[in-house]
Order: C-alpha cells, then structure tokens, then sequence
C-alpha cells in the first residue's frame, strides 16, 4: 500500500509547469518536422496570397466605375476651383461585400495548416515521412477543421457587430436624425458602453473555443470540437493556460504585422506612381498603395506565425485532454491494490 502511494504522489510530472511543458513540446515538434511544417507554410502562404492577389485585382476591376467616376468628379471640381472631397461610402460598400470571400480564404488556409500542425502534434518523436504526409489525410482534417473556423465565427461575432449597430443607431451622430437617447442620459451612457461589454464577452468566448480547431483536427465533429473546447477550457487549470498561451501569441502576431506593415511602408509610393501612370487613375492608384504594405504585413506574419500558433494550440490541447484519463486509471490502480 505505501509503494502505491508512493507511486500516485509521484504520477503526474506535467503539473509541475504546464506552460514550459506545452511551449517546450511545441518547439520540439516544430525542430522536429520542421521541413514538412516549412514545406507546408510556403505552400498555403503562397497559394493564399496568389488567390487574394487575384481576387483584389477582379474586385478593383468590377468597382472601377467608382474609381473613374471620382476621379471625374475631381477634374470638374479643380475646374471649377472648388475643394473635392472624395466620398468613401461606395468603396466601404464594396470593401464590405467582398470581406466573407477574403475571410473565407483566411479561413481555408489557417484550416489546412491547422491540419497539418496537429498532424504533425500527433506524430510526435517519430521521424516525418518522405515528402510529408498524404494529401488526401490532410484534406479529410481539412473540412471538419474549416467548418469549426466557420461555425466558431458565426457563434462569436455577430453579437458585438449587431451591439454596435444598435448602439451606433442610438447614439450615434446622424445628420437630419435626432437622437433617440438624450445625451448624458444613464441610458446613453449604457448603450453608448454596449459594444466594449460585447467585445470583451466576444474575446472570452472566443479563448473558449481556441482548442475546438485542435480537437476538429484530432477526429471530432464541429459542433463536438466546440462543446470539447468549451469543457477543457473553462477549467481552473485549461482556462489559465489558454490565457497564458494565447496572450504571448496575440502579442507576438501583433508586434510582427505592425513591425513588417512599417518595413513594407517604401512600397506604397512606389505602387502608387506606377499604378498611376499605368491607369491614369490617382483613386485607384491611391488606394492599391494603401493596401500593398498591408497585404505584405499579412502574408508574413501569417507565414511566421501561424505554423507557431496552431502547434502550440495543438499541444496544449493534448495536454489538457490526457489528465482526464491519466487520475482515472491512478485511481483504479489504488482501488484494485488496495
């Protein structure tokens, strides 16, 4: 009996620093399967910024009336001499319409190396096979986990967007359009407050469903990778360590996508006078420079990041699922040796 208890006090070795477990096993997998990670992170970065590329150039394509008529409205007004202000309210329109379809693609890629990321979890020690794992393994993760992304983002998002809607409609300034709320009021101060309280509920659930992309990886349904997610998360222990991973994590992607969108700052001039003698267009031109500093700063950070990122959620996910198991079979133990 004391050889037992012995035993069981000495049992679990992972809870004496979880998090330097999980960010120690994270680096091994990525030194350990680092061609295959790298070969598959070139692959989807590239892929997803060739597919982006084209889907800007069509968009700018279908909404180039807009861009001709502004810069129409702008010779007249120079004619005249009077000042031009550009409206924004149709490009917001646009932009608007087509962000599900780059969302989308976000999603796909983060999915598919999601899958491999777990894949490569699951492997552990073992040596990766030649030419990295087969593409019909990944594709079969790769659907349960985009549906976990898509069905994550339709439970999370849409209460703060219609919170500020509503708050904006109530509270905000509108020409022609009395407030509905007195302002200084307590009920506008409270609707006026509305959507920080709906962000900060959106940013909680949304650390409770980090590990479902994981668990969809590792064999689950959508709807079940969700509900694991939400069981190993609001633990004492599962919801601190989702706290101390994600936390670095979002600070790391952060400090990288500002740090490469300031390097990548020289192009916009550029693109915007190439562009300009190209098209003859300063809209146009204007607004392509805009974006190309952002979509460098993208295509990197994700390239830097994501392999780290969907590791680590993939490890800490393992870790939080095996001592649940672990006390059991220590209790069964004790109880047939006592």
């Amino acid at each position: 009996m004391k050889r037992t208890t012995q035993h069981d006090r000495t049992a679990p070795p992972t809870s004496v620093n979880p998090q330097r477990g999980v960010t120690a096993a994270a680096c091994a997998v990525l030194r350990r399967h680092r061609g295959t990670l790298a070969g598959a992170t070139v692959r989807v970065v590239g892929l997803s910024g060739l597919t982006g590329l084209l889907m800007t150039a069509t968009i700018f394509a279908l909404a180039w009336p807009v861009f001709t008529r502004m810069r129409n409205e702008r010779i007249w007004y120079r004619h005249v001499e009077d000042p031009y202000l550009h409206d924004h309210t149709d490009l917001a329109l646009v932009a608007l319409c087509t962000l599900p379809l780059f969302l989308l693609l976000l999603g796909i890629g983060s999915a598919a190396l999601q899958s491999v990321c777990s894949r490569a979890v699951t492997a552990g020690t073992q040596a990766p096979p030649e030419g990295g794992w087969s593409r019909a393994a990944v594709r079969d993760q790769l659907r349960p986990v985009l549906a976990v992304y898509t069905l994550r983002g339709l439970v999370v998002w849409p209460l703060p967007l219609l919170v500020v809607a509503v708050a904006d409609s109530l509270t905000g300034s509108h020409l022609d359009t009395p407030q509905p709320l007195a302002p200084g009021s307590w009920p506008h101060t409270l609707v006026e407050a509305s959507p920080v309280a709906a962000a900060f509920a959106a940013v909680l659930l949304r650390l409770a469903l980090a590990l479902a992309p994981a668990a969809a990886a590792g064999g689950l349904g959508p709807c079940a990778a969700l509900r694991h997610s939400w069981s190993l998360t609001w633990t004492r222990a599962g919801g601190a360590r989702v706290l101390a991973l994600a936390l670095p994590l979002a600070a790391l992607t952060a400090g990288v996508l500002r740090l490469v969108v300031q390097l990548a700052l020289p192009l916009r001039p550029l693109v915007r006078v190439l562009l300009e003698q190209a098209t003859g267009n300063f809209f146009a031109a204007y607004y392509v420079g805009i974006l190309v500093p952002v979509i460098v700063g993208i295509l990197v950070t994700a390239a830097l990041t994501l392999p780290l990122t969907c590791t680590a959620f993939a490890v800490l996910h393992d870790h939080l699922r095996s001592p649940h198991t672990s006390p059991r079979r220590a209790g069964d133990t004790a109880d047939s040796t006592a």
